[in-house]
């Protein structure tokens, strides 16, 4: 019985061991993807993002990215900051109805932008990985805006990165970065204050100079009592000692009990 028992947990234990790497083994690799940082911003707001780039290959260095912005979702102001190494490239698509920058309408979008690595020295090397920040505003009023990317390596591989999340689903072998857009929160106008009657603030003045001269009074008070709390004290630990008798007053030193 005993045996048997010890087999059925080896049993269990190796079972368990097998489901656990399936698991993980699986979605650790998806999990180093192309994605976008931060994650969340607010509708119609401004915001600076980085599609972050990791290497996933042994071998190859990362050459080139190519990411898309969403057709469903223009954005009127578009720029790219400057990577030592990289060369970058947009590209433009026109849009109807226009985009309202600022009171203004913009027809022209970007609809691609690529990075590209000047050399070897400059692409992504494997265990390694990097950013590429861009601008983007205003964001448009949608729940999230879905950047379809495609990684190329130096050894001709490309990886699409191309998925689109399901809603309740599992995550996709490809995923592609995704930014979630919330509402923005109004601010509510500030309430007008109620119009005070007359004498009404003198009497809020004089009741607070008399709250405050009664709180200076009672510190006052209670610092004098502390004060001659600590003389009575000290008075009566020297009668004490008197009456003991220290060294050098004739009696004998008597240790305090």
């Amino acid at each position: 019985m005993i045996r048997h028992r010890r087999t059925v947990g080896a049993i269990v234990a190796l079972t368990l061991g097998t489901v656990a790497t399936a698991v993980f083994g699986f979605a650790a690799p998806a999990s180093a993807h192309v994605s976008i940082s931060p994650s969340e911003a607010k509708q119609g707001g401004y915001g600076r993002f980085a599609f972050r780039v990791p290497n996933e290959s042994d071998e190859a260095s990362t050459t080139k990215l190519e990411i898309f912005l969403p057709e469903n979702a223009p954005v009127g102001s578009v720029s790219t900051m400057p990577v030592p190494g990289w060369t970058v490239a947009v590209e433009k698509r026109k849009v109807d109805p226009p985009v309202q920058v600022h009171g203004a309408e913009i027809s022209e979008v970007i609809s691609k932008i690529t990075w590209t690595a000047e050399g070897a020295a400059a692409a992504i090397a494997p265990g390694t990985f990097q950013e590429f920040p861009v601008s983007m505003g205003p964001l448009p009023d949608v729940d999230q805006m879905v950047f379809k990317a495609l990684q190329t390596y130096s050894d001709g591989g490309v990886v699409r990165w191309i998925d689109e999340p399901q809603p309740g689903g599992e995550e996709p072998a490809t995923p592609a970065p995704v930014l979630t857009l919330t509402a923005a929160t109004s601010t509510a106008a500030p309430t007008e204050a109620p119009t005070a009657s007359p004498g009404a603030p003198a009497q809020a003045a004089e009741d607070d100079d008399e709250d405050g001269n009664g709180l200076a009074v009672g510190l006052g008070v209670a610092g004098l009592v502390a004060g001659l709390a600590g003389l009575v004290l000290g008075g009566l630990a020297f009668a004490r000692t008197r009456r003991v008798g220290g060294p050098g007053q004739g009696g004998e030193a008597t240790a305090a009990p």
